[in-house]
């Protein structure tokens, strides 16, 4: 089914503690210091440097439980700032973009490379090394890179490099023929594409690492993890079976929800919040030249509390009368569907508003709008207005000024790259 090519090298970048060394990058005084960065509403921790680590502090550990370590040892900690995040991925991604003739951005943080044809002119890991110095000097991120015959061999390479500092960022395995030993050391539970399910199966069959995995019949593996995990074996043992996905997928939907960072009791604000989001996806949609024929909006209040008084859920479905990534015409659908299901005296934790049956826009005009023309300048001049001085510098009433139901981001660093009110001022 498939045919082992040796010639096949792939490689992953992937950035170190990602958010917290893009809050390092503007704050020299953390280098070497502990830093975290929490999670919507401060809740848990989502990112934490090496001496986080080292300190006790764990993934996704509530902030209130990890308090006494934080103020103990003083941490820095920080709320997540998107902004800034996407930015600083902006612009490791077009290095490497820039470096590697095969490319596909896994996620805000990891990009897996194809780098096969790369050895008719450089050695893999010095050419690896190099990309990693520049990235670091452009940037200020570090970034450890793994090189393997496959895409799932390159993550443990990729691990590898991170977990040992005496390699300094780059580690090739395709330069270990004999793989036990690493792959004895790599816990089920650490293999790309084998969830917490599938990993406790496993070490309830008596398998715990790579290894013993790899040593499993193919019929066996195909009955009781079908055909992806059987893939992921043959990765393994140097078979690829994952191309990059480097071309672009149109998105199906677009979902922006939040959880409240203050109960809301009143349509009033809940306007405010449901405005807001579906201004953000429309402009998201308009971004992607997509037009959206259907609204999704959700709104509920806490799932931990199910007592019938207190505990409520409800969502509505609104057709469009024809497609459109307008906001003013979006936001008003989405406040008469609103209408429908908020109902008073209750404690709303979370809202959320979802476009499906998104298509391309079309530049036709709709023969039932003759003002169509007009709205999409608008819309243009919205977005020109947003992007050169700021997000919300323009914006629809409904949403409101004050805002107290944002969520919590009391801990929140400047928008460094993306806000030039925010921009680093230095005197000489």
């Amino acid at each position: 089914m498939y045919i082992k090519n040796k010639k096949r090298i792939f490689a992953l970048a992937d950035c170190n503690s990602f958010y917290a060394s893009c809050e390092r990058v503007f704050n020299p005084k953390l280098n070497n210091r502990p830093v975290v960065v929490l999670s919507n509403n401060d809740g848990c921790i989502v990112a934490r440097t090496n001496e986080a680590k080292e300190l006790g502090i764990k993934m996704g550990e509530p902030l209130f439980k990890a308090k006494k370590i934080i103020e103990k040892y003083n941490v820095k900690v920080f709320s997540s700032n998107y902004a800034l995040y996407g930015s600083m991925s902006n612009r490791v991604m077009k290095i490497l973009e820039q470096s590697f003739p095969n490319i596909e951005i896994y996620s805000i943080d990891e990009a897996f490379m194809e780098i096969s044809d790369l050895k008719k002119i450089y050695d893999y890991s010095e050419y690896a090394k190099k990309i990693r110095e520049i990235i670091l000097k452009w940037t200020g991120i570090p970034v450890s890179i793994g090189i393997g015959e496959t895409k799932t061999l390159a993550k443990i390479a990729n691990q590898i490099a991170k977990d040992n500092p005496k390699i300094n960022g780059v580690f090739d395995i395709t330069k270990i023929k004999n793989k036990e030993k690493i792959l004895k050391k790599i816990k089920v539970g650490k293999i790309w594409g084998i969830g917490n399910k599938l990993s406790k199966f496993l070490i309830k069959n008596n398998i715990y690492n790579a290894y013993e995995f790899i040593k499993q019949d193919n019929r066996w593996v195909r009955k009781n993890m079908n055909v992806l995990g059987l893939k992921t074996k043959m990765e393994l043992n140097g078979i690829s079976c994952y191309e990059l996905e480097n071309s672009f997928k149109q998105r199906k939907s677009c979902c922006v929800s939040r959880s409240f960072g203050k109960k809301i009791t009143s349509l009033k604000n809940m306007r405010e919040a449901v405005s807001t989001y579906i201004s953000r996806a429309a402009e998201k949609i308009r971004n992607e030249k997509l037009v959206s024929n259907n609204i999704n909006l959700y709104i509920r209040t806490s799932p931990f509390k199910k007592v019938a008084k207190e505990y409520y859920s409800n969502s509505v479905s609104i057709p469009l009368n024809f497609p459109t990534n307008n906001t003013i015409i979006l936001n008003k659908a989405t406040l008469l569907g609103l209408n429908k299901i908020f109902k008073k005296g209750y404690l709303y934790q979370k809202a959320g508003v979802i476009l499906s049956g998104l298509e391309n826009e079309n530049s036709d005009l709709n023969l039932f709008e003759e003002d169509d023309k007009k709205k999409e300048f608008l819309m243009n001049a919205f977005d020109f207005i947003n992007q050169k001085y700021g997000n919300n510098s323009v914006r629809i009433a409904s949403e409101g000024i004050e805002k107290k139901w944002l969520m919590k981001r009391s801990k929140c660093s400047s928008n460094f790259t993306t806000n030039l009110k925010d921009l680093l001022v230095v005197k000489c």
